[in-house]
């Protein structure tokens, strides 16, 4: 049977073309199921106050970087959304006086317009938010060296480069409304991928590349960070690939319920938990990664009952 056609963007791939059992088992789940679904190599942690939930995602930047070494260089490689958790990592370093020069950090994603990634003068740069909200806030002799500090860019083999030699020791990321980590959407239905989405195991072989934006996640963009006015959002970005991120010794994914909604965050959860995979939904694909945790603000997971207003 052929597979169904999105109800969000036709050409595309995306969750709405799984089939329903799925789709209504994943809102059927309570608060308390959602908790529940632990599973050896996939964590559930959930936190009471925002306060408490940015503050251990701060807090990963910090254990991260504590464990490089001369010998052993290590990092982090970060999100842009959240970011509350920036500046904390800043004031982190600061005051407990951690000397970053052995620590490493890669950022996941930056905007590609016409063929090539924007620099830190464009408002929508992920570079210049990471620069601002966190690195130019540490002080310059605790800071890592700017040869530590690697982003992804349209020709991307200095950036693969980096992968090499150095422990990343924690990818964080959020969770879009079209279920990606980074910007690793699902893709169009073209060529050989009309029928039917890439596999799993083909979608995995990614690396870092320019990819071309789902209109869910182009919409959602102007949503959190550009006002609404979604002809300012490109509709391409070079992103982390999955090659990178199975290079990553812990993926931790960070929902507070701004970026994607009660259904989304059930549904990737229940697909991980389950091992059930489907490169139409990117972040299922973590089922097969050996660490992977989700940290929710449990008052966000809400539930997915009709509520007019």
């Amino acid at each position: 049977m052929s597979r169904k056609i999105s109800i969000l963007a036709p050409d595309w791939w995306d969750y709405t073309t799984l089939n329903d059992e799925l789709l209504n088992a994943a809102a059927r789940l309570t608060e308390k199921d959602i908790l529940g679904l632990s599973r050896p190599g996939f964590k559930i942690e959930s936190y009471e106050t925002l306060e408490d939930f940015y503050l251990a995602e701060a807090l990963e930047y910090i254990n991260a970087w504590k464990q490089a070494s001369a010998e052993q260089p290590a990092g982090i490689c970060g999100p842009i959304g959240p970011t509350e958790q920036l500046p904390l990592v800043a004031r982190l370093v600061n005051e407990l006086e951690i000397d970053l020069t052995h620590a490493h950090f890669w950022g996941m994603d930056e905007w590609v317009i016409n063929g090539t990634e924007v620099d830190e003068n464009h408002p929508l740069s992920f570079k210049k938010a990471d620069m601002d909200l966190c690195f130019n806030r540490i002080k310059p002799h605790l800071r890592m060296p700017d040869s530590n500090l690697h982003f992804p860019a349209v020709d991307s083999s200095s950036f693969v480069e980096s992968w090499n030699g150095v422990r990343c020791m924690v990818m964080q990321g959020g969770q879009g409304d079209i279920k990606h980590w980074a910007f690793n959407d699902p893709i169009k239905r073209e060529g050989p991928f009309t029928e039917t989405p890439p596999t799993p195991e083909e979608y995995r072989k990614l690396s870092t590349r320019v990819v071309d934006l789902h209109p869910a996640t182009i919409t959602q963009n102007a949503r959190t960070s550009g006002g609404g006015v979604v002809t300012g959002v490109p509709t391409q970005a070079v992103t982390v690939g999955p090659l990178q991120t199975w290079k990553a010794e812990k993926v931790s994914i960070w929902q507070a319920g701004m970026h994607d909604n009660p259904f989304g965050m059930r549904l990737t959860t229940l697909m991980i938990s389950r091992g059930i995979q489907d490169s139409s939904v990117p972040m299922s694909l973590l089922a097969d990664h050996p660490n992977v945790q989700f940290n929710f603000y449990r008052p966000a997971i809400g539930t997915c009952e009709v509520e007019m207003h």
